[in-house]
């Protein structure tokens, strides 16, 4: 090394070339920071928005139903009475009456709703399949009431005249399921209610389901197609394993629009407190006995219990939901033994 060469050390620190920041960049930087800040902030107080305004409904749910489980106990689960002039309640009828026209029009709506949904996209002609998809959506935007109409004063009576009877010659002859089918055909009833909300029920899970199929990548099927595979046997191996948390989803989101569907419920169902084995006979459930009685409640005991069949539905669809996920989160656990 020359002697005369300035040591390293002499030189001290490289602190590179000096970097000059724009003013305008630290401006337009401390003002995207703070943009992004409020947007964190205001997203989550959407989010947080809807967990309070469901924690506020239960609350005030509990609030009003305390005095009828108070006065009941939790014996108003299991009675059977509902008497306003003598201050007796009981949600067993409405609870029943719940249960089973919403159970009626899943088992008629399901497999509708899947044929609909596997025809649109594996089946039908591409001509046929716009207006036919536009047609299932529309049927969706169609309101309660309407139904609830077209059920009391088409469907009702023709049901009455040309189905009651055939049921109850066929179906109602059988050992064990014949007293379902047996009674009077009046054309409205539990029967009539689940068929009315499983024309209801039908686009909306439909429409789910099909959009759904549509998501699995075509490689997928074509490859399933090229090894000699039917197209049921693609439906069963690749479309289905494929999309079964949204075919599932689709369901529950029926089944909540079942459970809580009012207006056409009360035209159809009969509106009548009485517990009976025959789905001919009148019935009612809990939106129904809301509707029907919540504006004359005059006691503060029969308000309470209006208020108390409202959180036994709120009960039910939470119930129904965590089994859905629940049976999601094990089938998923299933995929991978």
């Amino acid at each position: 090394m020359n002697a005369h060469s300035p040591s390293l050390a002499a030189l001290g620190p490289d602190t590179g070339p000096a970097v000059n920041v724009d003013p305008n960049m630290q401006k337009r930087m401390r003002g995207q920071h703070l943009l992004d800040f409020l947007f964190h902030k205001v997203t989550l107080f959407f989010a947080l928005s809807v967990l309070l305004a469901l924690t506020a409904i239960i609350i005030s749910l509990i609030y009003g139903a305390t005095p009828a489980f108070r006065e009941f106990g939790f014996a108003f689960l299991t009675t059977v009475e509902w008497d306003p002039v003598n201050d007796k309640y009981g949600a067993l009828i409405a609870i029943v009456g719940t249960l089973a026209t919403s159970l009626i029009a899943l088992l008629i709506a399901f497999p509708l709703s899947f044929g609909i949904a596997l025809f649109l996209t594996e089946i039908c002609p591409s001509w046929l399949r716009r207006p036919l998809g536009t047609a299932v959506e529309l049927l969706a935007g169609v309101p309660s009431i309407i139904y609830g109409m077209w059920g009391l004063f088409v469907f009702a009576p023709l049901f009455a005249d040309y189905v009651q009877p055939v049921l109850a010659k066929t179906l109602g002859q059988l050992p064990v399921i014949g007293q379902l089918f047996r009674g009077p055909m009046m054309g409205i009833g539990i029967l009539t209610a689940g068929l009315i909300l499983a024309v209801m029920i039908i686009p909306f899970i439909s429409s789910v389901m099909r959009d759904v199929f549509e998501v699995v990548p075509a490689v997928l099927k074509e490859s399933a197609y090229g090894l000699g595979c039917t197209k049921w046997e693609v439906v069963r191996k690749v479309v289905l394993p494929y999309t079964k948390n949204g075919v599932v989803g689709g369901i529950m989101l029926g089944l909540g629009r079942a459970l809580g569907e009012t207006m056409a419920v009360t035209f159809v169902i009969g509106n009548a407190h009485k517990l009976s084995w025959s789905l001919f006979a009148a019935g009612n459930s809990i939106a129904s006995t809301l509707a029907n009685e919540f504006a004359e409640a005059e006691s503060t005991l029969h308000v309470s219990s209006l208020f108390a069949l409202g959180l036994i539905l709120f009960g039910i669809t939470f119930i129904v939901l965590a089994a859905a996920k629940i049976m999601l989160v094990r089938m998923s656990r299933n995929e991978g033994v």
